[in-house]
């Protein structure tokens, strides 16, 4: 029998990725939010790997309570990562940066190829690819970093943009470039102020689109919006930055 796989947190994505587990010949061991991960870690101390696939909401309280035995296997799988996320409390978890969409009642839908990097990326691909998840493996902490900055552009400029324009990414792209283009570089400027690297700006916009063309229909504002507009917005503040486009959406969506 292959190592275990402990998941925390069993939503829709936990539901895939231990569904990918189960493929590839792991047994699965959920802790849901009413279960005490040390009394877990009791009984399962050395599992293949720990995948934390809670809501980013609740992601730095699970991490600030991970059993000891625990810490040198996880893996993360939560929007708007950046290395500070883990790094604060002293890890080095293998992460994935998730490109498919999962809902309940609906299967998932793969909008690009999900990168993954860590000492557990292979394990974490070989899963995916089992239940026809497209992934790749990165070769360096480096090109994660690129990933995740990647990521965060996409959600935070289709979310804080659909606050104006709503529609999907294609309408975005095709009828409010400008609206579009406009907030991608202010997310752009957040990302390198929180991160203290500089990026290539046209690579990221040209992965941005590339994500639009995998899913042209897929909406651009969730119900997150408004909470990932203000959150950008207070981390603008703190590092004395000043977006005004960003500003001006606020203010008209709350008008």
């Amino acid at each position: 029998m292959r190592d275990s796989i402990v998941v925390v947190g069993m939503g829709e994505m936990g539901s895939v990725f231990a569904r990918g587990f189960l493929r590839t010949g792991h047994p699965v061991f959920p802790v849901i939010r009413s279960m005490d991960m040390a009394a877990v870690a009791n009984e399962i101390a050395n599992p293949g790997l720990v995948l934390i696939a809670v809501a980013e909401a609740d992601l730095h309280p699970v991490l600030q309570q991970v059993p000891v035995v625990w810490r040198d296997r996880l893996v993360l799988l939560q929007n708007e990562l950046l290395p500070n996320d883990w790094q604060q409390y002293d890890l080095e978890p293998t992460v994935v940066s998730v490109w498919f969409e999962k809902k309940k009642g609906m299967d998932s839908k793969v909008i690009i190829p999900s990168p993954v990097y860590g000492k557990h990326a292979s394990d974490i691909a070989e899963a995916l690819v089992s239940i026809d998840i497209a992934t790749h493996v990165l070769q360096s902490s480096k090109e994660l970093l690129f990933e995740l900055v990647l990521k965060n552009v996409y959600i935070l400029t289709t979310n804080i943009a659909g606050l104006q324009v709503g529609g999907n990414v294609g309408e975005l792209w095709q009828s409010h470039r400008d609206v579009a283009t406009a907030v991608a570089y202010e997310v752009i400027v957040l990302q390198q102020a929180l991160t203290g690297q500089e990026f290539d700006s046209a690579a990221l916009i040209d992965g941005m689109v590339k994500a639009f063309n995998g899913d042209l229909n897929h909406q651009c504002m969730g119900r997150s919006a408004p909470a990932r507009l203000a959150r950008a917005l207070e981390l603008a503040e703190k590092n004395g930055l000043q977006l005004e486009t960003l500003k001006k959406i606020s203010v008209a969506s709350q008008a």
